[in-house]
């Protein structure tokens, strides 16, 4: 599996979110941002995307937009790890095409759980 892509711009969301990949043995680039985020995707096609919603400027729901759209991005997992535990936003989400949501903050045992579910690690 090509590594994952971590996307929050809150560093120590996003850090560790990159141990727990590292704990699960799934390989992990951090983009602390859209923009970052932007950049990497743009010549990396990764495994699995972690997404954060709540971000300035660029909001992970219009990342998630943009991910299925792109032919060569529409069949990576997205979870999205977001703190709005909002029916509605859980809605948007599903429906913009992500395959799990994780309310934060995320446990080592929900990515595991979620990461099962959605085929990434046994």
């Amino acid at each position: 599996m090509n590594d994952a892509i971590i996307i929050d711009d809150n560093r120590s969301t996003a850090d560790a979110l990159h141990q727990m990949l590292t704990v699960l043995d799934v390989p992990a680039r951090v983009a602390y941002g859209a923009s970052p985020a932007m950049s990497l995707l743009s010549g990396f096609t990764p495994g699995l995307i972690l997404l954060d919603i709540n971000m300035p400027g660029v909001d992970g729901l219009e990342i998630l937009a943009y991910l299925r759209r792109e032919p060569r991005l529409i069949p990576v997992p997205v979870v999205v790890i977001t703190s709005d535990d909002q029916p509605e936003t859980r809605a948007r989400v599903m429906k913009g095409g992500a395959s799990a949501m994780i309310i934060k903050p995320a446990t080592l045992e929900s990515l595991e759980e979620n990461l099962k579910k959605i085929g990434i690690i046994k």
